[in-house]
């Protein structure tokens, strides 16, 4: 009894016609007639009752049908397993990140599993999020760690990392604390934003295009230090999260009461990884959660 024969028999079962059948597994209606008669020889019972125009299933068929697919699977799982493992053996890893990324548990995560994992090749590359997204989306990276405000599109897995509200950035002093600002406040201001498509800058143009209309910055700088350096040398109000401005002393975060949404940053991947992105994400959730 041989793979190729069961399945055959399940083909046949499947489409009710040998013809059909072949067709379905590539081969020709001949060798596939008579596979199924050695299969049948084995076996010593008919599978197949050839009498009428469809062919039907015997009651040894019916029986045997169960077992065959689990047969099938079984084997389906072995190639898998084996192809995990020599993907973990030669594959390749893509990871992408965010333009002048400072998150130290995804180097963290990067260097354990270089050391754990070290015939990976493994590939950088840093981009805006809009770009890192679309690039998972077409299989270009495996994983990305990327900033994002909306939902993201289907196909695309995450784990969020960051979840919190955006924020107006300026200059500390003593009269910001419990300070509030609203969105038509903000249209009389140089504003000073991440380039458009990044998550903190998607929840802030949702909000103004909710509320009034599109605000156009002054300023866009790519990263959120420029952003805070901008600020501090008086060219403007800044426009980032809460947790990136609490790291600098000289600035501070006046909530936007027009502003709901929250932005996220998170590790993406595909949502059918290969073993080595699916070997990263469990290391990459291991170090997250450590770092919490």
């Amino acid at each position: 009894m041989e793979l190729r024969q069961l399945e055959y028999f399940a083909a046949i079962a499947a489409e009710g016609s040998f013809t059909a059948a072949a067709a379905r597994v590539h081969t020709t209606q001949p060798n596939i007639s008579a596979q199924i008669r050695t299969l049948e020889r084995e076996l010593g019972s008919a599978l197949f009752d050839r009498s009428a125009r469809t062919v039907r299933l015997t009651d040894a068929g019916r029986a045997a049908l169960p077992a065959a697919r689990r047969a099938l699977a079984a084997a389906d799982d072995v190639a898998r397993t084996v192809s995990e493992v020599a993907g973990l053996v030669r594959g390749s890893l893509a990871v992408g990140m965010v333009e002048g990324c400072t998150i130290a548990p995804l180097f963290a995560a990067l260097g354990t599993f270089r050391t754990t994992h070290p015939q990976i090749e493994l590939s950088l590359r840093e981009s805006p999020s809009t770009e890192l997204i679309a690039s998972i989306e077409d299989g270009r990276l495996d994983v990305a760690l990327a900033g994002y405000g909306g939902e993201l599109p289907p196909g695309v897995a995450s784990m969020t990392i960051i979840a919190e509200r955006v924020v107006a950035v300026m200059p500390a002093d003593g009269r910001l604390p419990g300070r509030t600002i609203d969105l038509a406040a903000l249209r009389d201001r140089s504003l000073i934003c991440l380039p458009s498509g990044a998550g903190i800058r998607s929840v802030f143009d949702a909000a103004a295009a909710t509320a009034g209309g599109p605000i156009r910055p002054a300023i866009e700088a790519s990263s959120p230090e420029a952003i805070i350096e901008l600020v501090c040398s008086g060219m403007g109000v800044g426009i980032l999260s809460e947790s990136i401005v609490a790291d600098d002393e000289r600035v501070a975060g006046v909530p936007i009461r027009d502003v709901d949404g929250t932005a996220h940053l998170g590790l993406l991947w595909g949502s059918k990884p290969s073993a080595a992105a699916a070997r990263f994400v469990e290391v990459a959730t291991d170090v997250f959660g450590g770092a919490e």
